[in-house]
C-alpha cells in the first residue's frame, strides 16, 4: 500500500519541487522577506500593550504615526518586490541579464496599475499619483502574473537575438543597458497595449479584473478550514515519504497565504482589526512553530519525559536544542518518521487537529489571529505566538496545541517504546550469551 501511495505521490512532488515557476515564485517572496521583516518589527513596537502606562494619549498618537510609514513602506507595497522579483529570477533562471528582467517586469506592472484614488466610494483620477493599495495586497496575483508573463516575453526576445550590439570597447553597462533596449521596448508596449485596450474598450483596469475574477476567489477559498486541513494533510503525507512537504506546499499556497498576511496587516496598522484567520503566519506559527513541520516538540519532550528506551532517549537528547527553534529533521529520520507505518495516524491526525481547535479558537474571539506580522519560524514556541499575534492569548494557544499532540502522539509513542525496550532487552542478553 505504501509503495503504492508512494508511486502516486513522487511524480507530483517532484513536478512540483523543479518547477520553474514554483521556484522563482519562492524566491521573489524570500526577496522581500528582510524587508517585511523591518516593517513587522515596527509595527510591534508601535503596538506594544503596555504603551499607554508610560506616554500620555497624543505622545503615544505621536509615536505610532512617526512610526506609520514603516509598514506602508515595507508590507504595503509588497508587490512592487514581488514582481520584481519574479522577473529578476526568472530571468536569471534562462540566464539573461536578471536585473533588466526585474526593471521590466516593475515597469511592466506600473503601465497596468491605475492612477486612481477611493473618494466617497468612487475612483477619481488625480494624475501622477499611485494607490498604495495596488501596490499591495490588491495586486499580488496581478504582480505575479505580468512578473511571469513579462519576463517570458523578456527572455524570448533575449534569446531571439533581437538586441542591439555594441562594438568591443564600449564599457559592459553601457553595452548591457544597449542590448536590453529592444527587449525593453517590445516588453513594455505589450503591457501599455493591454491596458489601452481593457481601459479604453471596457472601462475597467487590469488590476480590478484580475482581484475581483481570480485574486478574490482564491483567497477566499484558502482562508476556509477545509482547504486548510488538506494543504497540512499532504504537507504531512509527503513527508511520511521523505519528501520535503512543507516545501512542496507551500510552493503552491504561499500566493494565497501571503496575500491574506498583507491584508491582515495592512489593516490591522489602519484600523487595529484583523480580517482573516487563516495567514502565513497561521500555518508557521500554529504548525511548524511548534517544533518543525508536524510539530513534533511535544513528542521530543514526551520521549525524554516518559519513555525508557536507550535508543529512544538517545533521539531525544539530539532532537530538543533543534526542536525549541523549530527543526526538526533529527526526530524525523531518527525515530524514524519516515515510512513508519507506526507513526503515521498520529503524524497525520496531530497538526490537523490542532489547526481546527486554533481555527475555531480565533474564529469564535478566543484568540485574536495573527496580525500579518512577519515572525522568523525560528523563534521558539510561545514566544512566537505571542509576537504573531500581539497577545498573550497566541501564546497560551500553543501551549495547549502542545499538550493536544502530546496527548495524541502518547499511546503510539509507549507502543513503540516496549518494541524497542524488548528490542535491547534481547540484544543485551545474547551479548551476554556471547561472553
Amino acid at each position: 500500500m505504501f509503495n503504492m501511495i508512494s508511486k502516486l505521490l513522487m511524480p507530483m512532488a517532484t513536478y512540483l519541487n523543479n518547477s520553474r515557476y514554483l521556484q522563482v515564485l519562492r524566491d521573489a517572496f524570500m526577496l522581500a522577506f528582510p524587508i517585511t521583516m523591518f516593517g513587522s518589527i515596527i509595527v510591534v513596537i508601535a503596538n506594544l500593550p503596555f504603551l499607554d502606562r508610560f506616554m500620555s494619549e497624543s505622545t503615544l498618537s505621536v509615536f505610532k504615526t512617526s512610526l506609520g510609514n514603516a509598514p506602508s513602506a515595507t508590507m504595503g507595497i509588497m508587490s512592487i518586490f514581488v514582481v520584481f522579483g519574479i522577473g529578476y529570477y526568472l530571468s536569471k533562471s534562462y540566464q539573461v541579464e536578471a536585473v533588466f528582467g526585474g526593471a521590466i517586469s516593475l515597469v511592466s506592472f506600473l503601465l497596468l496599475t491605475p492612477f486612481l484614488i477611493e473618494v466617497d466610494g468612487m475612483s477619481e483620477a488625480v494624475g501622477n499619483v499611485l494607490p498604495l493599495d495596488r501596490l499591495g495586497a490588491k495586486g499580488m496575483f496581478l504582480a505575479m502574473i505580468t512578473g511571469f508573463l513579462s519576463g517570458e516575453i523578456y527572455r524570448f526576445v533575449v534569446q531571439k537575438n533581437w538586441t542591439i550590439k555594441m562594438p568591443d570597447g564600449v564599457p559592459p553597462a553601457v553595452a548591457k543597458s544597449f542590448s536590453a533596449l529592444v527587449p525593453a521596448l517590445l516588453t513594455l508596449t505589450v503591457f501599455l497595449t493591454f491596458n489601452i485596450i481593457v481601459t479604453n474598450l471596457f472601462n475597467t483596469n487590469l488590476h480590478d479584473v484580475i482581484f475581483n475574477v481570480v485574486q478574490q476567489p482564491l483567497v477566499t477559498l484558502g482562508n476556509g478550514l477545509i482547504p486548510t486541513l488538506i494543504a497540512i494533510f499532504f504537507v504531512q503525507l509527503f513527508w511520511f515519504f521523505g519528501l520535503h512537504g512543507q516545501v512542496i506546499v507551500n510552493s503552491v499556497m504561499d500566493p494565497i497565504w501571503n496575500t491574506l498576511s498583507v491584508e491582515n496587516l495592512t489593516t490591522y496598522t489602519s484600523t487595529g482589526d484583523v480580517p482573516n484567520i487563516i495567514s502565513k503566519q497561521f500555518i508557521e506559527i500554529y504548525t511548524v512553530g511548534l517544533g518543525g513541520s508536524g510539530s513534533t516538540l511535544a513528542v521530543v519532550v514526551a520521549i525524554l519525559l516518559f519513555l525508557k528506551s536507550k535508543q529512544l532517549k538517545q533521539i531525544g537528547k539530539l532532537s530538543l536544542g533543534p526542536g525549541l527553534f523549530n527543526v526538526n529533521e533529527p526526530v524525523i529520520f531518527g525515530l524514524p518518521i519516515v515510512m513508519n507505518p507506526l507513526i503515521m495516524i498520529p503524524w497525520i491526525v496531530a497538526p490537523l487537529v490542532t489547526v481546527t481547535v486554533t481555527y475555531f479558537a480565533m474564529s469564535t474571539g478566543l484568540v485574536p489571529p495573527p496580525t500579518g506580522v512577519a515572525v522568523p519560524w525560528t523563534v521558539p514556541m510561545f514566544l512566537s505566538g505571542i509576537m504573531a499575534t500581539n497577545s498573550l492569548a497566541g501564546g497560551l494557544l500553543q501551549i495547549v496545541n502542545f499538550f493536544i499532540i502530546l496527548a495524541i502522539w502518547f499511546p503510539f509513542l509507549k507502543f513503540i517504546d516496549r518494541m524497542n525496550l524488548k528490542k535491547e532487552l534481547e540484544e543485551s542478553t545474547d551479548k551476554q550469551e556471547a561472553v
